[in-house]
């Protein structure tokens, strides 16, 4: 157990060096934006243009011009908008439309250019239509979507089973100088016919309302289905099972133990007693000369302890930061934050990995070190690279540029890793003293066979099953929200979510390292560890059902980035969930063995 004193540093870097550091950085993220959001009467409102790409194929997204739209333009290059480096890893690359339009002037239908149709041009689009081409415009950093055209295979003719719109028509409601609403509709579908040329227009209308500024992203956030009476009641129901798991761990497990305590330590007995409870003497008590032995591996085990405990500060913080600053309104401020705050927590890491690697007696810290600050990200960027390189392969927005790769590394290299190899050095010389309650024998015990179920891999195996059951109907929503189209905003009920996967899984670890402390097996702490990584791999076979049952996904590229994407979650999850299980049986474990003669 850390000393109290220990703990009070760690919690005191954390909070009046990291936090405000966090919140100085993010806090803008919420209100910063390129423009002030105000306007006068006549001033140029931008339309960029952002991407297209297969309507059923989040993912696979292609640059707007990809298609060959005409351009309004004079033959000037468009002007880019760049944005920060959550908004360029999610494939927003924004082009000025050259579109003009101006605050509160009403625009009748106006032509925007026109469009020769040669045969390469009219496949295209065709191709475009069939696969139910997506595009979105962001007006004043509001997105508006729409279908490139119809697909109608009830018509005879060919060409006329493909047409594609030719009129947008915006609407948009502004409130005094500012802008609240943005509504695109679409009109005069035409055919797609080699050599006749196609006029696409636009109309500007501008209607008054009296929707508050900060009330302007409500139109995109879907009430109706996160806060469906189920999504409640899974709450509720986890939250019975967390009282449920809490009142079976503390009245059945601790009424035992205090059973064994109190045989443990009667001191004077009659001989017929005393024999009897020799014979009878097994389970957890025996083993308390090999409990605390070093488990195999132990570099490896660190570095994911480490790991895990920092994963779960990032998600308890990057949560608290949606709720506060409503990250989920700006392009690619979930990511940012989610980077910046990987990169300021590492110190977390460092202190648990190298805290645990030294109180186990380990001899090579640096080595420690280094997999510890490496193993996450880098399996991560491993899994990243082979997706960026399907990505690049189809012309996809997905890609990473490589610029934007040389700034995650720079982060990682000049603010993770220095801060893994302090908390390393803190965690090493202020909680990397032996402390176990027992002293290791020489020789270890042998192992007796037992039933199937008390067996490691068994335990490890049944132990995910509530944490996943606690999170499942949460996992849908999730789900949901990235690979359809809708925008996650209940961070609320995230964080309550978050809180009750925690307790289940550090109960249902600490049940399943008892059951496996009596059945005489002290290898406690792997099966810990995997028992609470084991909730990531329901989720891994969850993902698969929804793959197939839930979505109408198709194609290498978009099944590469699915299970890519959902490798790196289950991965994050497992450590997290492997981390929690370990530190809570450890805590466990050294408390039932304080109070025994360890003789």
């Amino acid at each position: 157990m850390w000393p109290f004193s220990k703990i009070s540093f760690s919690f005191f870097f954390f909070f009046f060096f990291l936090v405000p550091t966090l919140l100085v950085f993010f806090l803008p993220l919420s209100t910063a934006t390129e423009y002030d959001h105000k306007y006068s009467v006549g001033d140029k409102v931008m339309l960029w243009v952002n991407k297209v790409g297969p309507y059923n194929n989040p993912q696979e997204t292609y640059n707007y011009y990809s298609l060959p739209f005409c351009k309004s333009g004079k033959g000037a290059a468009a002007t880019h908008k760049w944005g920060g480096l959550g908004e360029v890893l999610e494939g927003n690359e924004l082009i000025d439309s050259e579109i003009e339009i101006q605050f509160k002037v009403p625009m009748e239908k106006k032509t925007i250019c026109s469009l020769e149709l040669n045969q390469e041009t009219a496949d295209v689009f065709k191709d475009a239509v069939a696969n139910s081409y997506w595009f979105e415009f962001f007006v004043d950093d509001l997105p508006l979507w729409g279908f490139v055209g119809e697909y109608h295979p009830e018509k005879n003719d060919e060409d006329s089973k493909y047409a594609i719109n030719t009129h947008k028509q915006f609407v948009i409601k502004y409130n005094s100088d500012q802008i609240i609403q943005v509504n695109l509709t679409q009109e005069n579908l035409q055919p797609i016919k080699v050599g006749k040329p196609l006029e696409l227009t636009y109309a500007v209308e501008w209607v008054e309302t009296n929707i508050t500024f900060a009330r302007r992203f409500d139109a995109y956030l879907d009430y109706p289905f996160f806060e469906h009476q189920i999504h409640w009641f899974s709450i509720f129901n986890s939250f019975m099972m967390v009282i449920f798991l809490t009142g079976l761990v503390s009245m059945i497990l601790m009424r035992t133990l205090r059973n064994d305590y109190a045989k443990y330590a009667r001191e004077e007995d009659d001989l017929e007693t005393l024999e009897r409870d020799v014979s009878e003497e097994s389970g957890w008590k025996l083993v308390h000369g090999d409990v605390f032995r070093v488990p195999n591996n132990l570099v490896l085990l660190s570095a994911l302890v480490g790991t895990g405990a920092q994963l779960a500060m990032l998600v308890l913080l990057v949560i608290l930061f949606a709720i506060i600053g409503m990250l989920y309104v700006g392009r690619g401020a979930i990511v940012t934050t989610f980077i910046v705050c990987y990169a300021l927590t590492s110190f977390i890491s460092g202190y648990v990995g190298g805290g645990f690697y030294s109180r186990n007696d380990g001899k090579h810290w640096i080595k420690s070190m280094l997999l510890t600050a490496s193993l996450f990200p880098f399996t991560c960027f491993g899994i990243g690279f082979a997706l960026n390189t399907v990505a690049i392969f189809y012309h996809s927005l997905a890609a990473i540029p490589f610029g934007t790769m040389v700034v995650v590394l720079v982060i990682w290299a000049f603010i993770s890793f220095p801060l893994v190899l302090l908390g390393t050095v803190l965690g090493r010389n202020w909680s990397g003293v032996p402390d176990n309650p027992c002293r290791v024998k020489t020789i270890p015990r042998p192992i007796p066979e037992k039933k199937w179920y008390l067996r490691p891999w068994a335990v490890a195996l049944l132990g995910g099953l509530l944490p996943f059951g606690s999170i499942f109907i949460e996992m849908y929503f999730v789900f949901t929200s990235f690979w359809n189209y809708k925008v996650y905003y209940v961070y609320g009920f995230m964080l309550l979510v978050f809180l009750i996967l925690a307790i289940v899984t550090v109960c249902v670890t600490i049940v399943g390292t008892y059951f496996l402390l009596n059945a005489e097996n002290y290898h406690w702490q792997w099966t810990s560890f995997i028992s609470g990584a084991s909730t990531a791999g329901y989720v891994l076979l969850y993902s698969i059902y929804y793959y197939f049952m839930k979505t109408k996904m198709t194609g290498f590229f978009q099944t590469c980035f699915y299970f890519g994407y959902t490798l790196m979650f289950c991965l994050g999850l497992g450590i997290l969930c492997g981390a929690l299980g370990y530190l809570g049986s450890s805590v466990f474990v050294r408390r039932i063995y304080r109070n025994i003669k360890c003789d």
